[in-house]
């Protein structure tokens, strides 16, 4: 009989600290240790908007095994409960989820805010979110990851032949502004500079027909778009940054410079390095063009990775070739033919400069998405498409969706996953969030035909990983 008193009345006292939604004196710091709430144990199947009231934060529930990262999926944090932009990727962080940032007053369902969850006790290398709808948050294998996010060819609208072709007003800024929460996620921001900034001189190459001759020119003052999206990293190697002679060129070298832009592919800047973060990158671009580096002397870019590779922490290579549209989407394992052109080959480049210590390499050209390829423990990337570019391309089919890739690696560069963000550009141009997610659609479709052989699977969410 005692025993049966006993239990009724520890079920009465359990039944009143349920009423009495957590109070204080249930969540003593002693009972919410920082060891008990590890990142891989923090469940969210537990953490649903349905189940974040106070009768389902009882003590019982707030246990070691039953709080993990694996199920914080942005589809189960609403809005109104828990606010994402207080859940920033570099400001979630466990070993400091201590019981202070836990108070009894904010686990109610009506008061589980930003500042139950402030930003400086929570770290994104210890609490990942994966498969984020808009890309804002993705997965990184381990605390010592390094995102690096490519873009693919940016032209914010041209002066010439007519100033028609620039975005209203002469304001590039509205372009790219949808998609700065996703550039600006990342420790590097990567993109391919389809063009030159030229508000005055050079001298634009002959074309028998303007308005059917594709030259492009960017007033100066359109560089600052590149620094409010974020952008750290461009490639000039490509067709375009011979439009308007070496006076175009000599023009985006002193902007970009004066800019603190690090940028490689002409001649006289064939490379470049930097630091950020603490890590120093090495980077090389290359093209078939006339006054970049060439694609197809494979020696020479073997040779200037070898020399990045032993001064630089992570190297990136970009490369611009290939066939262009619908109808070269496809990685062909040998020279690739266009207009008449051999534009040497990308499958022999990015394997080469791979050997030789590259790290991620990011391709264009084609303006068309194209696989990509886990080789040697190292992304290639082989068309990031078109990602900004106004007015003067075909945007129709493929050639207007275009992937955002962003590649985790370890501080020695080698691959751990990556994140897929479908956009496309509606209307004249200018990068959307796809809600079709259809760059992840081809870019699984094309990866499969393309490299069947490959240990690395894309999901539907764009989640990039290698097979277990």
């Amino acid at each position: 009989m005692r025993r049966v008193v006993v239990g009724m009345l520890i079920c009465f006292s359990v039944s009143l600290v349920a009423q009495d939604t957590l109070r204080s004196d249930t969540l003593r710091s002693d009972t919410l240790r920082p060891d008990t709430l590890r990142s891989d144990t923090l469940r969210l199947d537990t953490l649903r908007s349905d189940t974040l009231r106070s009768d389902a934060l009882r003590s019982d529930t707030l246990r070691s095994d039953t709080l993990r990262p694996d199920t914080l999926r942005s589809d189960t944090l609403r809005s109104d409960t828990l606010r994402l932009d207080t859940l920033r990727s570099d400001t979630l962080r466990s070993d400091t989820l201590r019981s202070d940032a836990l108070r009894s007053d904010t686990l109610r369902s009506d008061t589980l805010r930003s500042d139950a969850l402030r930003s400086d006790t929570l770290r994104s290398d210890t609490l990942h979110l994966i498969g984020a709808g808009d890309g804002v948050i993705a997965d990184a294998d381990t605390a010592d990851s390094i995102c690096i996010i490519g873009t693919g060819d940016i032209m914010f609208g041209t002066s010439y032949p007519s100033t028609t072709y620039l975005p209203p007003g002469g304001d590039c800024s509205p372009l790219l502004r949808p998609v700065h929460h996703i550039l600006q996620s990342g420790d590097v921001l990567f993109g391919n500079l389809e063009g030159v900034f030229c508000s005055e001189g050079g001298t634009p190459k002959k074309c028998k027909d303007t308005t059917m001759c594709y030259v492009f020119r960017m007033p100066d003052h359109f560089s600052a778009c590149l620094v409010e999206a974020g952008y750290d990293l461009l490639s000039v190697a490509n067709n375009h940054v011979n439009d308007f002679g070496p006076e175009g060129r000599r023009s985006t070298s002193q902007i970009l410079d004066s800019l603190e832009i690090a940028y490689a592919g002409f001649i006289t800047h064939p490379w470049t390095t930097f630091e950020k973060g603490g890590i120093t990158y090495g980077f090389a671009a290359f093209a078939p063009n006339r006054g970049t580096m060439d694609l197809k002397n494979y020696e020479e870019a073997a040779r200037i990775t070898r020399m990045l590779d032993s001064v630089a922490d992570i190297v990136i290579i970009s490369f611009h070739g290939g066939g262009e549209g619908k109808d070269h989407q496809h990685v062909v394992r040998g020279d690739e033919e266009y207009l008449g052109y051999n534009r040497g080959s990308v499958y022999r480049f990015s394997h080469t400069v791979v050997d030789a210590g590259a790290d991620v390499v990011f391709g264009h050209g084609p303006h068309v998405t194209r696989a990509i390829e886990l080789y040697q423990g190292r992304l290639i990337c082989y068309s990031l498409g078109n990602f900004c570019t106004y007015r003067r391309f075909n945007l129709r089919g493929p050639n207007g969706i275009a992937p955002v890739i962003k590649v985790y690696v370890d501080r020695e560069g080698s691959f751990l996953s990556g994140q897929v963000v479908a956009v496309y550009q509606p209307g004249e141009g200018g990068p959307r969030v796809d809600p079709g997610k259809r760059a992840i659609q081809k870019l699984i479709e094309l990866t499969g035909i393309d490299f069947p052989e490959q240990n690395l699977t894309i999901s539907p969410d764009g989640l990039i990983s290698t097979q277990k």
